[in-house]
């Protein structure tokens, strides 16, 4: 089956960014939508990319966090669409066949042998939000902008209802699309973040301002480009793993290389980023929420908001993981929305 991709040539001025052109190549199993960019409050193109599955099943649809895109959540996505298959539990509910076209899914052989029956797995969605990865541009950066961007997407695609999961900064958009619209998401699952404000803007200010001092020659390879980069950084980001994920948005183009994000919009809402909006409508869906043992995002001052707002929440903290659950402790990550699935 094909899908569309678009794809941005990006002319840049030093290490800021601008979208000039895009073209659209056809591929299998990815695509970029079409919407309405580039004016304010408005939802822009989002870039995307759709793993195969039982389109009869919610699709997950993975929400990076700031400065991530969906190319981070690549090897999620593939061990979600690996192990989510799962049995209809329903009384009198028979196997599903086995098709050939649906190569991500899980099998099982019966007890007589005779039969080899496959459980369908999911549709799984990684995208871009906008001002993030091959997304557009927008100066505004709001999570009531990147809600809407999804609320017109999602259903562009047919992925509604879906299975939100959002690390993050996804993490609020999801919680927001879920109490705006409680319809459009079947489960939601939460990663490493709540809906309060947070006390880290002004430690990503200062990722920003050193992002933007980085100073590359033009034309030189880019293993080199990412090791000038990289101790550039090192002055101000001690922490080596954040150094390479910032990294992971140095691009080359036209012989420069750049940064992918919209600096200038992430520093200009940085405020509205770290907060959550207000609600006081609640979620009345499955929800999980992924805490990580050892982050700092996370503390349980914050309960009686989620449960006040979800409900139905369950909370469940994993063991000697930081932030990034997905990424240090992928297998303890997906097996828990393995289960909330079940």
């Amino acid at each position: 089956m094909l899908c569309w991709a678009c794809t941005w040539r990006l002319p840049h001025r030093s290490l800021g960014l601008s979208r000039t052109s895009f073209s659209t190549v056809s591929v299998a199993l990815s695509s970029s939508s079409s919407g309405q960019g580039g004016a304010e409050s408005r939802p822009v193109r989002l870039s995307y990319k759709l793993l195969d599955g039982d389109a009869v099943r919610p699709a997950l649809v993975l929400l990076h966090g700031l400065f991530g895109s969906k190319t981070n959540l690549n090897s999620v996505a593939k061990t979600l669409a690996q192990q989510t298959g799962r049995r209809d539990l329903s009384p009198g509910s028979p196997p599903a066949t086995c098709r050939p076209s649906r190569p991500l899914a899980v099998y099982t052989q019966n007890l007589d042998a005779s039969v080899v029956t496959v459980h369908p797995t999911p549709q799984v969605l990684t995208v871009d939000a906008r001002n993030h990865g091959d997304s557009f541009y927008s100066p505004d950066m709001s999570y009531e902008a990147m809600s809407q961007d999804l609320q017109d997407f999602l259903p562009q695609l047919g992925l509604v209802p879906c299975v939100l999961i959002g690390h993050s900064m996804g993490g609020k958009t999801a919680m927001l699309l879920a109490l705006q619209r409680a319809e459009l998401v079947e489960r939601l699952i939460v990663e490493d973040i709540s809906p309060v404000d947070s006390k880290f803007g002004l430690e990503y200010l200062t990722y920003i301002a050193a992002m933007r001092a980085v100073d590359i020659p033009d034309k030189v390879p880019h293993s080199h480009a990412r090791k000038l980069a990289d101790e550039q950084l090192s002055h101000v980001v001690q922490d080596i793993a954040v150094r390479q994920f910032l990294l992971t948005n140095l691009v080359e183009a036209d012989g420069r290389f750049v940064w992918r994000p919209n600096l200038d919009a992430l520093a200009q809402h940085m405020e509205k980023l770290v907060a959550f909006p207000p609600r006081q409508e609640s979620y009345p869906g499955p929800t999980l929420f992924l805490f990580g043992e050892n982050s700092h995002f996370i503390h349980s001052s914050h309960h009686p908001e989620i449960r006040r707002l979800f409900p139905q929440a369950q909370v469940q903290t994993i063991p000697n993981a930081g932030h990034w659950i997905h990424a240090s402790h992928l297998q303890d990550f997906v097996a828990a929305i393995r289960d909330f699935l079940v």
